[in-house]
Formats: C-alpha cells, sequence, structure tokens
C-alpha cells in the first residue's frame, strides 16, 4: 500500500510519528462516456462562459465570489496556511466509549503504521485504549478539509475512523414512522424466532458485492451478442398483510435450509 499522509499523533503532550493508509477500496467498472451514433470518446472540456474559450488547467484558479461579479482568489497556499499548524497533526481530544457513537456518524476507515521512531509510543497508545476500553476523539485535517475521527485499536493497529460533523448527519423527525400499530405478542415472538434462526457471527467475507462481476456478465454477453430478456414487471397491488401467516412460512422455510 501507499501512504497518503505523514505527521504524527498528538497524544497529551506525546506525538506519535505515523503513516496514514486507505483503509477501503471501490471495486468500480470503469465505462467511457461516448456519443451515441458512432460511439465516440466525449472529451470534457473547460471553457469560460464569457467567450466560449477553452481553459487551460494552469490557468484555472479558485475562487469565492464575495459579492455580484466580484471574486476573492484562493491559492493552494492560501489552503495550506488555513490549517498550517493541524496540516500534519491527528490531535486526540477527547476520550469516550465508542458504544456511544450514532453508527450514521461513521464515514471512512484508515490504518496508522507508526515511523520507526514512534513504534513504542504507538504501541502504548493502542494497548492504553485496548485495556479503558475507549477511543479517541480526534480531528485531522486531510486534502486541506478539517476533518473528525475515533482513534481506536484493531488487533495490532491503530484505526482511524472518518466521522461526520454533527451538522452533516440529518435528522429524521419529519418522517411518518409507525408507533405500535397494534402489534400482538404471538407475532413479535414469532419474529424473535426467525431471528434467532438467522443469527450468525459476523463474517464480512460471507458478502459478496457481486455488482462488477454481473456488470462484466453482462458485457460479455453483449460482446458476444447476447441479448437478455428484460424480467417481467410484477404489478403490486395494495392488500392486507397477515404478518403470521408470513413469519410462519419463513420459519419452515428456514428450517428446511437447516435440514
Amino acid at each position: 500500500m501507499r501512504a497518503m499522509w505523514s505527521g504524527s499523533i498528538s497524544f497529551g503532550l506525546v506525538n506519535i510519528p505515523v503513516k496514514l493508509f486507505s483503509g477501503s477500496d471501490s471495486a468500480t467498472v470503469d465505462l467511457d462516456m461516448l456519443r451515441k451514433d458512432d460511439l465516440c470518446s466525449i472529451k470534457y472540456l473547460k471553457v469560460c462562459r464569457d467567450d466560449n474559450k477553452e481553459v487551460s488547467n494552469s490557468d484555472i484558479v479558485k475562487g469565492y465570489e464575495y459579492s455580484k461579479g466580484e471574486y476573492i482568489v484562493l491559492t493552494d497556499q492560501d489552503f495550506e496556511n488555513l490549517h498550517a499548524e493541524k496540516n500534519h497533526l491527528i490531535d486526540i481530544i477527547n476520550f469516550i466509549d465508542e458504544k456511544e457513537i450514532d453508527c450514521r456518524y461513521f464515514e471512512k476507515p484508515y490504518y496508522l503504521e507508526p515511523e520507526r521512531t514512534g513504534t513504542k509510543a504507538y504501541a502504548l497508545l493502542r494497548e492504553a485504549l485496548k485495556q479503558s476500553g475507549k477511543v479517541g476523539v480526534a480531528s485531522y485535517v486531510l486534502r486541506n478539509r478539517p476533518n473528525l475521527g475515533i482513534v481506536k485499536p484493531l488487533d495490532n493497529m491503530l484505526l482511524l475512523n472518518g466521522v461526520r460533523y454533527n451538522t452533516q448527519v440529518r435528522s429524521f423527525n419529519e418522517l411518518n414512522l409507525p408507533a405500535g400499530e397494534n402489534i400482538k405478542e404471538q407475532e413479535v415472538k414469532l419474529a424473535l424466532t426467525l431471528i434467532d434462526q438467522l443469527s450468525v457471527s459476523f463474517d464480512p467475507a460471507q458478502y459478496k458485492d457481486t455488482y462488477k462481476e454481473e456488470l462484466m456478465t453482462l458485457i460479455e454477453e453483449k460482446a458476444r451478442h447476447i441479448e437478455r430478456k428484460p424480467p417481467v414487471k410484477q404489478v403490486q397491488r395494495a392488500q392486507v398483510i397477515d404478518l403470521m401467516a408470513l413469519l410462519k412460512e419463513s420459519l419452515k422455510k428456514e428450517q428446511k435450509k437447516a435440514a
């Protein structure tokens, strides 16, 4: 893996030199944009709105419209200076119980590897977190933007899990959600039995992202001029649902699988 950032973890007065690596990957298929008639590849040009002339990347700057038609231009150095003291720092602010964090806040994992001079301090923080059962709430700057993250131990590694700020998580108070809806005790018991039958230890390797594989199969079929028939659409009609019957049928199905 290639490090995407280097700096240090600030833990009280202790600084731990580390490298940061992306802990996730995106399994996508690269698709080109083409003209429908002749499959000519589409090229995107950056064009000035006033004279319709193409502008090269070297002549493009970023700006904020301060007032109508007036812009404040910001350079790469401006962004660098904005967080100069934190650009290479993962600053642990507080320690909390991980179970207190709403799952909606978690965003993206990063792996932290110590530099040679920081191995002892790295191991110290890792073991202290393990024994305390706490995780560290940290601020850091990545790609010139301030971020919030959680530092936690994972086996022999320290993991930085990026989390969303409170203002980035939407409220669900406007949703029309059901209350009790006269759920019967027997229905709850059947649902609990079904949950128990389907309960397993979590193994992420068991769950496969088949999108790329299915898309490549479709591409291969089209290359061989094999056309798939579109699935028959089933018309959904409003109906009264017998939850008891559905739960019992689900239990029978799972029992057959187990047998």
